[in-house]
Formats: structure tokens, C-alpha cells, sequence
């Protein structure tokens, strides 16, 4: 693949680790300045100052809109124009149904439906206006749309939303020049899950991910490069990621 994010403008949410992290380094490494948008002030500005002057460290709150379109504003004045964003913040939190804290559904829902819906919202004026160029949204979901996991109802359904979300802003926007893609991460090597208050969901999420071979944040990063670095006539609406061994 051909250098094409060279002089692209990036905004990626939940940058502060993870698959956030990754993609930012990676699509700064192929020539995109990147806005890193998340809520840990410090770890933001820890890696902008890592990237150096192509990066942008913006604290915000997803789940607040206001917080985003002051982000936006932020990002408008430093960088111009957004023509790739990259809505990544997410939160998983299990436990069974019965017996589930509801402030822990209401911060999945909050973060991985509403958050993203914001993050999308406010930037696809952005994102039209980059259409005769390149445009890319890019919703970043996982297999648990898809698949059954026991005690994962609401996070699974949460994912599921974007799949589907994703579909149908793919049929909205194409035709108007935005590529809008799905990218579904299986096992990764993250944070994801580590505050949940579960005890024994949390441990059992340590022995998947200690039990077999899986994905570090960078092979996530690799795809959405790929993705989006693609020709401008060409779209990777879904793209599924997995550890060879998850199957």
C-alpha cells in the first residue's frame, strides 16, 4: 500500500491506551497529524508528546456533547478540518443479568452508543466537507456483535448496535463520499474490562486472554491504516479481526 494519510487530519477517541494508543502512533508514523481525544489528561499529553508535533492532546467526555464539540472546536483551531475520524472509546463490563450493576450498563450504553453517536455527529460536517478528498468514519466495534458470551448481554448488545449503526450510515453517507467502516477486534491484549466489579468475570477475562495466543493493540492500529489508507473508490465497510486461534 501507497503512503495516502500523508497530510490527512485524524481524530481518534479513547487514545489514552489501548487500540486508541496504537492507531494514533501508527496513523502519525504514515503521515496523518493525530487529535488524541480521551479522558486521561496525562496519558494524552504523555503520548502527543511521544508523537511529537503532528499530535494534539484533547481531554474530553465523550458522553457529553458539549464536551465534544469543545474538543472539536480545539481540534478545528490547531489542525483545520477532520477527514478521518476514528470513534474507538469503549467500556466492557460484565456480569449476569440478575445480578448486574445498572450504573455499569448505563456507562456502556453511555460510552459505546451515545459516545460514539456524539463523536460522529459532531464531526461529519467535518467530514463532508473532505468528501471530494478522502473521508473515512471509522466505528470501532468487536465480534461480540456478532457472537453469544455468556454474562456480556448489554456490552455484546452495545456492539451489535454499532454493527448495525454502521450499515446503515454506510447507506446514508457513501453516496455522499464518506467511507463509513466497522472494524470488529476479537481477543486484544487492552485494558478493556479491567474496572469491571465483577470479581469473577474479571478473572475469567484474564484466563481467555492468558489462555492462547492474541492480539496486540498495533494488529488493531494495522487494520484501521489499512482501511482507510485504501483508494478513495474503494471502502472496507466491515473488517473482522481475530487471534488465529479464537477461530
Amino acid at each position: 500500500m501507497t503512503n495516502e494519510l500523508t497530510g490527512r487530519v485524524a481524530v481518534i477517541t479513547g487514545a489514552s491506551s489501548g487500540i486508541g494508543a496504537a492507531t494514533a502512533r501508527t496513523l502519525a508514523r504514515e503521515g496523518a497529524r493525530v487529535a488524541l481525544l480521551g479522558r486521561r489528561k496525562d496519558r494524552l499529553e504523555e503520548l502527543a508528546a511521544e508523537i511529537g508535533a503532528n499530535a494534539l492532546a484533547v481531554t474530553v467526555d465523550v458522553a457529553d456533547q458539549q464536551s465534544l464539540r469543545d474538543a472539536a472546536a480545539t481540534v478545528h483551531a490547531a489542525f483545520g478540518t477532520v477527514d478521518l475520524v476514528v470513534a474507538n472509546a469503549g467500556v466492557m463490563l460484565a456480569g449476569p443479568f440478575e445480578s448486574a450493576l445498572t450504573d455499569e450498563w448505563d456507562q456502556m450504553v453511555n460510552t459505546n452508543i451515545t459516545g460514539l453517536l456524539y463523536t460522529a455527529r459532531v464531526f461529519v460536517d467535518d467530514l463532508l466537507a473532505s468528501a471530494d478528498g478522502r473521508a473515512d468514519l471509522v466505528l470501532v466495534g468487536s465480534v461480540g456483535g456478532h457472537l453469544i458470551f455468556h454474562n456480556y448481554s448489554v456490552y455484546t448488545a452495545s456492539k451489535a448496535a454499532v454493527a448495525h449503526l454502521t450499515r446503515n450510515l454506510r447507506a446514508e453517507f457513501g453516496p455522499r463520499g464518506i467511507r463509513v467502516k466497522n472494524i470488529e477486534p476479537g481477543f486484544v491484549n487492552t485494558e478493556l474490562g479491567g474496572g469491571m466489579r465483577d470479581d469473577a468475570r474479571r478473572a475469567e477475562l484474564e484466563e481467555w486472554r492468558t489462555g492462547f495466543t492474541i492480539l496486540r493493540p498495533d494488529d488493531i492500529a494495522d487494520a484501521i491504516a489499512y482501511a482507510v489508507g485504501a483508494p478513495r473508490h474503494v471502502n472496507v465497510a466491515e473488517l473482522i479481526v481475530v487471534p488465529t486461534a479464537q477461530g
